[in-house]
């Protein structure tokens, strides 16, 4: 029986997903790449995924990827252009994967404040389009905050990765398909050593020193974390 069969009586579908980004700040950067998966249950008590997207995305004719994106993440101008694919397009493509009628979806990141908060400043460019009512009618988990009520600092994907013994089954190459199957098993792991991960849907966490970056997300409940 899956490890995750407690969420998926309550969730038809859960979706990983990571961004990499031009810069911190949703309302001046632009997302450059976006992947995700998203997993369901089978009736043979196993997970499959059902649905994969990995895409680079164009910048608006005239910006340039800043250096120092590039010598981390390993994107490049040329990337884009020759791979990247339209913003909005992207976001169709996203929005496939959690647009669920009937059922609510369950989408989770690390550091899920961030993500969301690019993918919420990026649909408000397309009003026309219902990617923000798909993105509102999902609840959200942020493996984050569940690794930082358990373990010390420091906190980033790769250390959750060195906790749980990952290290030979995924990577954190700080490129988003990879970051999101790595966050898919470190998830897993999460719920193996407690299957408390329901109790942390629309719960983020923030730094008391720094305070709630971005743009608040409606339904998620906010507390202090240090």
């Amino acid at each position: 029986m899956s490890n995750l069969f407690s969420i998926f009586q309550k969730y038809h579908a859960i979706v990983f997903f990571d961004t990499e980004t031009t810069g911190l700040y949703a309302k001046r950067d632009k997302i450059i790449e976006l992947a995700a998966i998203r997993v369901e249950y089978q009736k043979d008590n196993s997970l499959i995924i059902t649905k994969k997207i990995n895409d680079f995305i164009k910048l608006p004719h005239g910006n340039k990827i800043p250096t120092e994106i590039i010598k981390l993440t390993k994107i490049t101008n040329e990337t884009l252009e020759n791979q990247g694919i339209d913003e909005i397009n992207a976001i169709k493509n996203f929005s496939s994967l959690i647009n669920d009628k009937n059922t609510t979806v369950l989408i989770v990141a690390y550091n899920a404040q961030f993500d969301l908060g690019f993918l919420y400043e990026t649909m408000t460019h397309y009003r026309q389009e219902p990617f923000i009512t798909y993105l509102n009618n999902a609840d959200y988990l942020d493996a984050l905050t569940v690794y930082k009520d358990r373990y010390p600092y420091p906190h980033k994907l790769i250390d959750a990765i060195n906790t749980y013994k990952l290290q030979n089954k995924v990577k954190n190459s700080h490129r988003a398909i990879d970051d999101v199957m790595a966050l898919f098993e470190v998830f897993k792991a999460m719920n193996d050593e407690k299957s408390n991960l329901l109790s942390y849907v629309n719960k983020f966490s923030f730094n008391p020193k720094y305070g709630i970056r971005g743009q608040r997300i409606s339904k998620v409940k906010y507390f202090p974390q240090s």
